[in-house]
């Protein structure tokens, strides 16, 4: 229940007459059921019984039309359902009696007939000004141009007259109903007009900018326009309503969509063989195609509210955010109108019931601030999610994902696909709800500060721009009385823009599962800066339904033309996006977020780009540019797909290190431990233990090869070149050397075995599998491995500061030591999506079981003997 609204009583209705009367039929039979595929869930991811829902109740007064003004009496209302099918109802409900479907034929119609004469009188005021405006145009002293009235009131006359007829010509069938009667022709006829709202449309932008500057520069036309006198209904108490021009220019636009869901539901009420059928039919039939062919110029303009005063409020934008309310994480929905931030919840109702928004609270934008990141005080404490359990996760949705896949290949039973999905849902909605950790954060002027956190920079600098953009107007500050909130609520189910929560269960069969692979991207260098700064860039992509930041560029210092030319290798798992941030690097330490305690650098563009299969999926490099507020950056990328990069090609040339075994390396050398190897961890442990996100991102491929190159020719300036090189390339080298090995460090005999060692249940009968599997490696192989894993624990260990935890370490390395080489992954491998959901997790997580063991020696190891043998 919004804040201020009082519990409502039941409607209850004797009659299908009394429902006429008391004119409440048209909100209740004209809504649409929408699900989220999540019955037994809400938004905190708490199960519910259930039954009646609270406040399902219909609310008496509350038209969730886009447009229509609560100040228009009860009567007016049409209805507003907000979903057509692509094909009509064949005929009527199982059940359902003729004599009854035609009542509610009447009912409908009845309706439609009473917010048609609201909307004819909206069409008189809206062209009552136009006589004198066209009279003084000729006169020395007019208030508007000729040229002006035509923009304005653009198809306005034709648009009246068309109406006009179809009522006077509709009512007398309505107020003289019998099972007979016919009006098919009339719809018909109505549809096959539609092509003047085409033009209206198309005009629909230039009018309103006209009448905006006309009433700007003259205060005659601004008064007129303010307050146009609407006649209210014959039977209607209040003779005349007050609306601006603005408000019933948009009119027209909404009338177009009403008259097809009428259309919709009269098709539903009426028996197949009645002579109207067919002619509504055509009728619907060439709405929805004009709907169709104008969808992108009716779409912004349909998300819209009108508010008391008969200005329209528009939706900008929604979607779904984590807040942390109350020490704890909840998933809400927030709304971005025009002049109000809303933040609301869903209100979980029974299977078939009408879904409604439940406001949890809201902020006038004029009354909305940011505070700057010094200004914030730090987050409550809200416990952070273990990486483990996050990783938990990611492998049960990859398992149900890959099971529900064989269900349908097996032609399954429905019943345990929808189970499966439902286990999907409950994870991938955990995931999404305990995953993001950047901080967003509002202020009201009087005090009370909200607290949303978010997976991406980009995400957080959208709703800035889109909120700061809004705020440039003159907005004034306001209260909302209980009934216009409801009002604005009840709207938000009708206008949103996002249906699901982004989560794979909620994506329909035929929708793109993702890349698997691996990006290449080449940043080459932006244009468009204004003055001389420190600019770097970083790529994101999404993954498991949330943005993850993958690579970041070096930091081009007093620069107007940055110019990176810097590759780098981006692991996918199933992503559909890329997005690339460019950035100021701010180097005042006085600038810190107390709610991460890191330094803010200024988000100077972003932009976003969907990886498409058929574009990307190409031997050769695609170069395109990206625009962002002005700048331009120039960027290429290619693609590998999974089971390509899975070769581990030996190398042709075995004077080298890269692809060679690591047994002939350490021969050669005369050591127990591959000097790259070496080298690579002294460097990152003296220079890079601290760095943020150390082993995850990406170093510049251009980097890599070069130190590629210098090792495999085994230079005396080696150390040299390590000691000016950027860490993150030095990591990205050491994990190339262990990708590039002709077999995995712990090779492609004993991998069937780790496999089945990790699955063990017993912790015991682990323990003794997973350590006899470590004795059986060469022992220049295991030397390494256990160096390595020395390595990067002391890596995790400092967590709080590079936030890179041991499970971080074992989804980056894991595949990078187990993953099998070609003629061995054949055995494995299906699909691209089937490698993530069992070869890659079992492979994180026996790294993950070395990590987490007491520290393992060498000596120790060899000298202790089994308890009982297990066959490798």
């Amino acid at each position: 229940m919004a804040a201020g609204g009082r519990r409502r009583r039941p409607l209850r209705y004797q009659s299908l007459a009394a429902l006429v009367e008391d004119s409440q039929w048209p909100f209740l039979f004209l809504v649409s059921d929408f699900s989220y595929g999540a019955d037994d869930y809400d938004a905190e991811g708490n199960e519910e019984q259930k039954g009646p829902p609270e406040g399902s109740e219909t609310m008496p007064y509350i038209d969730e039309s886009p447009t229509m003004s609560p100040q228009l009496s009860a009567r007016s209302q049409s209805g507003g359902g907000d979903s057509i099918s692509p094909t009509p109802p064949e005929g009527l409900a199982p059940g359902v009696e003729a004599g009854k479907g035609l009542e509610m034929r009447k009912l409908v119609l009845s309706g439609f007939l009473a917010s048609e004469e609201i909307y004819i009188n909206q069409l008189e005021a809206l062209l009552l000004p136009m006589k004198p405006l066209k009279a003084t145009a000729t006169t020395s002293q007019p208030v508007l141009t000729i040229q002006q009235i035509e923009t304005i009131f653009y198809k306005i006359q034709d648009i009246y007259e068309i109406h006009k007829e179809f009522y006077d010509n509709l009512c007398p069938k309505v107020q003289q109903w019998d099972s007979q009667v016919t009006m098919g022709h009339l719809f018909q006829k109505l549809a096959s007009q539609l092509g003047v709202y085409k033009a209206f449309v198309d005009n629909y932008k230039v009018a309103l900018e006209t009448a905006e500057k006309c009433s700007q520069s003259n205060n005659q036309f601004q008064k007129i326009s303010e307050e146009l006198k609407v006649k209210g209904p014959k039977d209607s108490k209040d003779s005349h309503t007050s609306v601006t021009m603005e408000a019933l220019l948009y009119k027209p636009i909404d009338r177009v969509t009403r008259s097809t869901l009428v259309l919709h539901d009269l098709l539903k009420h009426t028996p197949v063989d009645h002579p109207d059928y067919p002619l509504l039919q055509d009728a619907l039939r060439i709405s929805q195609n004009f709907l169709s062919s104008i969808n992108e110029d009716i779409d912004p303009r349909r998300t819209a509210v009108t508010t008391p005063k008969g200005e329209t409020r528009q939706l900008v934008k929604d979607g779904f955010l984590v807040e942390v309310s109350e020490g704890s994480r909840k998933l809400r929905h927030v709304f971005l109108f025009t002049d109000v931030l809303l933040c609301a919840k869903l209100k979980k109702t029974s299977a078939g019931k009408h879904q409604q928004y439940d406001c949890k609270w809201y902020i006038p934008l004029a009354d909305l601030v940011f505070p700057s990141p010094e200004e914030s005080e730090a987050s409550p404490h809200v416990h952070p999610f273990p990486d483990h359990e996050l990783e938990d996760m990611k492998m049960k949705i990859s398992a149900l994902k890959s099971e529900i896949q064989k269900e349908k290949a097996n032609k399954g039973q429905s019943r345990a696909i929808e189970r499966l999905k439902k286990k999907m849902f409950e994870n991938e909605f955990l995931l999404l709800l305990n995953s993001p950790t950047i901080p967003f954060r509002i202020h009201n002027r009087n005090g009370k500060s909200y607290l949303f956190l978010l997976s991406s920079d980009y995400e957080r600098s959208e709703w800035r721009e889109a909120i700061q953009k809004l705020q440039k107007k003159d907005l004034q500050a306001f209260v909302l009385s209980s009934v216009e909130l409801q009002v604005l609520t009840g709207s938000c189910f009708k206008l949103r823009t996002v249906h699901n929560i982004p989560v794979t269960s909620n994506k329909d069969d035929d929708e793109s599962p993702g890349l698997y692979g691996f990006l290449h991207v080449i940043v080459h260098s932006a244009k468009g800066f204004k003055q001389s700064a420190h600019l770097y860039c970083t790529l994101e992509v999404d993954s498991f339904g949330y943005f993850v930041s993958k690579a970041k560029t070096r930091v081009f210092r007093d620069t107007t033309e940055p110019k990176w030319d810097e590759e780098f290798e981006i692991e996918l798992e199933g992503s559909q996006s890329l997005r690339i941030l460019c950035y100021e690097k701010c180097y005042d330490k006085t600038k810190v977020n107390k709610d991460n305690n890191e330094i803010v650098d200024k988000i100077m563009g972003k932009g976003q780009i969907q990886l498409d299969p058929q574009t990307v999926e190409t031997k050769n490099w695609h170069t395109d540019v990206i625009e962002m507020n002005g700048i331009k950056v120039e960027f290429s990328m290619k693609f590998t797909s999974r089971d390509m990069s899975l070769k581990r090609t030996p190398s042709k040339k075995q004077t080298g290190v890269f692809g060679v075994k690591i047994s002939v390396v350490t021969k050669r050398e005369r050591s127990k431990v591959p000097y790259i190897v070496r080298q690579c961890v002294e460097e990152v442990e003296k220079r890079g233990i601290e760095e943020v996100g150390i082993y995850r991102i990406s170093g510049v491929a251009t980097d890599i090869q070069a130190l590629k190159a210098v090792f495999d020719a085994n230079n005396k300036d080696i150390l040299l070149m390590l000691s000016d090189m950027d860490i993150n390339a030095i990591a990205g080298t050491l994990k190339l050397y262990f990708r590039e090995l002709p077999e995995p460090l712990l090779t492609d005999r004993l991998y069937p075995a780790f496999m089945e060692g990790i699955a063990l249940s017993d912790p015991a009968a682990k323990e003794n599998c997973m350590m006899h599997l470590l004795r059986s490696l060469p022992d220049p192989n295991l030397i390494t491995f256990l160096f390595l894993l020395e390595h990067l624990k002391r890596v995790a260990e400092k967590e709080p500061i590079n936030k890179m935890s041991l499970h971080n370490l074992a989804t980056v390395f894991g595949p990078t030591l187990l993953r099998p080489s070609e003629v061995e992954s054949k055995a494995h491998l299906t699909s691209a999506a089937d490698i993530w959901s069992h070869d890659v997790m079992a492979q994180v997580q026996v790294l993950l079981y070395y990590l987490q063991h007491p520290p393992i020696s060498f000596a120790e190891l060899k000298r202790n003997t089994l308890y009982f043998s297990t066959d490798v």
